[in-house]
């Protein structure tokens, strides 16, 4: 079975792998980042699910990943 790269199978979520695999962090990182990530969305009053976090929202934070 062929496996599916991080940027060609993201849909509303990112899980720790798809971080892992676009920023080149170990999974523990990636993480640590998704927390980081859903903290900044509780504050605004958002619902987050745990090790997960919106695509829309990681690209909105991560230079460069706007695909401007």
């Amino acid at each position: 079975m062929e496996q599916v790269k991080a940027e060609e199978r993201q849909g509303m979520f990112l899980f720790a792998k798809d971080v892992q695999e676009i920023l080149g962090v170990s999974r523990n990182y990636a993480y640590v980042i998704i927390r980081e990530l859903n903290g900044e969305l509780a504050k605004q009053g958002y619902r987050v699910v745990a090790g997960r976090v919106p695509t829309k929202f990681f690209k909105e934070k991560f230079y460069g990943m706007d695909g401007a």
